[in-house]
């Protein structure tokens, strides 16, 4: 029986650390959102015991009769006064925080479109709009206003350590706020079934210092740097690649797939489920429906040896 306990205890603990825990409080609306979890967990603790007792109580005492007057007051106190309140004051008590949670105001305005599996990102500034993919920045103690759609089917937009979750509905706009505290890189994540690759559609939320921010958000805004006769980049065209990837700055302006303008900058790839090294970056273009089954990109197994290593190389000197 203790082993059980303790097997049980060590399981729902693991969901409580790494890149996605959800009570790191990396953000001021986790902050927020915090007590309201923990009322509801000492208030679900107390209901169960009071329950449970009772049942004990009601198993071992001697049966006697009670008046139909007083079971009955307690069906209606016990039974449907006391949870209204209580399921009431923590409704309104979540509205509160909800309504911070989607204010409408934000130091920076991030525009994210949930796809077939991974996030189209579009950082709203004065000169402009910057795309990129899969990889949200963030300044430490400044609000972003996430602008929030989808292009397919329904997403849910979640970043547990910074605060709650939003959905992502084709046709419509919603918002979020998020106010992170933390320096790191923190965990994010589709938290709605969208599809074949739904549990690989994540993504980095990287908090950086706001001077580091902005010296990253005017490179990001850069064209790509690519070197005619380059042989990667003469691949890149054989294949086809720009059909689909847009190289700002480049005749590649596809719009079906991630930005690639500056992908080796980012930590991580395919949409936040692998390392970004050429390691991986190779395995993605040849073995792509081993990585990452049911999405639309075509994999090029023919690609290999000196035309491999060449594009590969391009890839990676996108920074």
């Amino acid at each position: 029986m203790r082993r059980i306990s303790v097997l049980t205890a060590g399981l729902l603990l693991s969901g409580c650390s790494g890149r996605h825990n959800w009570l790191s409080s990396a953000g001021a609306e986790s902050q927020t959102i915090e007590p309201l979890f923990w009322t509801v967990v000492a208030g679900a603790a107390v209901i169960w015991t009071l329950v449970v007792g009772a049942a004990v109580f009601a198993h071992r005492a001697d049966a006697k009769p009670h008046r139909e007057q007083q079971a009955r007051r307690f069906i209606i106190w016990g039974g449907a006064v006391l949870p209204t309140v209580v399921v009431g004051a923590l409704l309104i008590w979540g509205l509160f925080i909800l309504r911070d949670l989607v204010a409408d105001e934000g130091d920076m305005t991030v525009q994210v479109d949930g796809e077939r599996w991974w996030w189209r990102v579009i950082y709203e500034t004065p000169e402009g709009e910057v795309v990129t993919a899969n990889e949200i920045r963030m300044p430490l103690g400044q609000t972003t206003l996430f602008r929030l759609t989808a292009d397919d089917v329904i997403h849910s937009f979640w970043v547990p350590a910074m605060g709650g979750k939003m959905d992502m509905i084709p046709g419509r706009e919603t918002q979020l706020t998020l106010t992170p505290t933390k320096l790191g890189s923190w965990g994010g994540l589709c938290a709605e079934y969208c599809g074949g690759a739904h549990a690989l559609m994540r993504f980095d939320a990287v908090v950086m210092e706001p001077e580091a921010f902005e010296a990253w958000l005017e490179n990001e805004a850069s064209p790509a740097r690519v070197t005619e006769g380059d042989p990667g980049w003469e691949v890149f065209l054989d294949e086809g690649c720009g059909a689909c990837h847009t190289l700002r700055g480049t005749e590649a302006v596809g719009q079906v797939g991630p930005d690639l303008t500056h992908l080796a900058s980012r930590e991580r790839l395919g949409a936040g489920i692998y390392d970004m090294t050429p390691e991986n970056l190779a395995r993605w273009i040849t073995d792509l429906d081993a990585m990452k089954p049911d999405i639309d990109m075509p994999a090029y197994p023919h690609l290999t040896g000196d035309r491999l290593d060449a594009l590969v190389s391009f890839l990676m000197s996108l920074k």
